[in-house]
């Protein structure tokens, strides 16, 4: 027992010889501790695994480092089917102590088998599947599932008190007797189990008929003594006269009750007896049934979801390789590019990129794509603006300006920088006379993106003109 405060060896004495920290309380602490884990042994020690798991518990509320203790318990839940908690239990006692732990070995001998992890796996599941049944109510299917646990563990004392539960629910007393048995046999004085088995005591015993008692037999006799002997007589018995043509009577009377006992009270016992072993055989060719049944139901489930995983999958491969998919449009991006790098045709290079700003939203794709995007429109912009204003200026003086404006839009897209597209835009708008808000707001940025220059001035003059200022 060492010292909290400096970790030096304590002694007798109530205060610590190194630092002089009092430690009675500290021992007295330890102390409980430890008698807690000596009465959760010694309950361990004759089965009483519920009992052994609360005084654990006490131990380590009171020194939660007592790393004996925690192993133990660990034993304990794992003695009772609860494989997750006493691995958790271990876990923490490695934590606490990680060299020289029997909670190593423990931990080894689940986590190097494979199959064990598996089975216990599986438990885990098949009896959470079992409690979903029974918050369904579909009660069958649960007895069925809990089966199968039990024939992965048998130890697991919860799937043995629900299964119980089950067969009291459905009032077949013996099977959960049965069943609780086995729940007494793993662990001797759990209180849930004792109460069911109470429960259902009763009410077996609430089904047995009375038993009466018969009647007794006058067995009385005379006494009577003739010379020197004593006769016994019982009373009412008359002695027969003919001892011949009687005993042949009498053994005819008892071949044929003989037989009548056999052909009433053998042969019945026989039959019923052969009955009882073909309804156990059906009992067992149902439940068999049932198990199919329900393997058969979830497999049927697993291919339902694989269906619906796999339907979904394609639809995501038609989104990815569809005449609309993204492998398709990242196609025509990199055509694009191609096409550019090879022949340096900006007019090709465009058609490609405004079909994509037409078919798709550039701001959901992937940062790569916007980029290339990007880098293709800054390379090909300015040369596509001066192509666009050139054949948009002529459209505007030879006054087509329905022609000059669609022309004179895409050089001001593909450069915002052209002053001269932009100014041009604008009186293109003004001198259609149907279009002077559009005309205004592209006067208004030409003064925003060249102040101070000359188009800027003559801008301000024909915003006042259309504004009638």
């Amino acid at each position: 027992m060492n010292c909290y405060n400096c970790g030096c060896r304590l002694s007798e004495h109530d205060f610590c010889t190194g630092c002089g920290a009092d430690v009675s309380l500290y021992k007295r602490i330890l102390r409980i501790s430890n008698m807690y884990y000596n009465q959760g042994l010694e309950k361990a020690g004759v089965r009483d695994l519920s009992g052994a798991v609360t005084c654990l518990r006490q131990s380590l509320k009171f020194n939660k480092e007592n790393v004996e203790a925690r192993n133990l318990l660990g034993l304990v839940y794992f003695e009772m089917g609860e494989v997750v908690a006493a691995l958790s239990e271990w876990v923490i006692s490695k934590n606490l102590r990680p060299q020289k732990n029997l909670a190593d070995d423990y931990i080894d001998m689940i986590q190097s088998n494979a199959t064990r992890l598996d089975t216990i796996n599986q438990t885990i599941k098949k009896y959470n599947q079992a409690l979903v049944y029974c918050l369904q109510d579909s009660k069958d299917l649960a007895v069925i599932q809990l089966k199968k646990v039990l024939s992965l563990n048998p130890r697991f004392i919860r799937a043995h008190q629900l299964l119980a539960l089950l067969y009291i629910d459905s009032e077949q007393w013996e099977k959960a007797s049965r069943e609780l048995d086995k729940c007494c046999k793993i662990d001797a004085n759990n209180t849930l189990t004792l109460r069911y088995k109470q429960e259902v005591e009763a009410m077996m015993t609430s089904d047995e008929p009375a038993k009466t008692g018969g009647k007794r037999k006058n067995n009385e006799v005379v006494r009577y003594q003739s010379d020197n002997e004593i006769i016994i007589q019982p009373l009412n018995v008359k002695e027969p006269k003919n001892t011949g043509l009687g005993t042949l009577f009498n053994v005819g009377i008892g071949l044929v009750l003989g037989i009548a006992s056999m052909f009433f009270l053998v042969l019945p016992s026989a039959v019923a007896a052969e009955r009882e072993k073909a309804e156990e055989r059906v009992r067992t060719v149902s439940e068999q049934m049932d198990i199919k049944t329900a393997t058969i139901v979830e497999m049927q489930q697993q291919i339902d979801d694989l269906t619906a995983d796999n339907a979904h999958l394609h639809e995501e491969l038609d989104g990815y390789a569809g005449p609309d998919g993204t492998l398709h449009i990242i196609d025509e991006l990199l055509q694009g590019a191609s096409e550019y790098l090879q022949t340096g045709d900006v007019l090709a290079t465009a058609a490609y990129l405004d079909n994509l700003a037409a078919t798709i939203s550039l701001s959901e794709t992937s940062d790569a794509f916007q980029l290339l995007y990007q880098t293709l429109l800054e390379k090909i912009g300015p040369e596509l603006s001066k192509i666009y204003f050139e054949s948009g200026n002529a459209a505007y003086m030879n006054e087509d300006f329905d022609t000059a404006i669609e022309d004179l839009v895409r050089a001001v897209t593909y450069d915002a920088a052209n002053g001269d597209a932009l100014f041009t835009l604008g009186n293109a708008y003004r001198r259609s006379e149907e279009h002077d808000a559009e005309a205004i707001a592209t006067y208004e940025r030409v003064i925003e993106l060249f102040p101070g220059t000359e188009r800027a001035r003559r801008a301000q003059q024909y915003i006042n003109q259309l504004n009638g200022s």
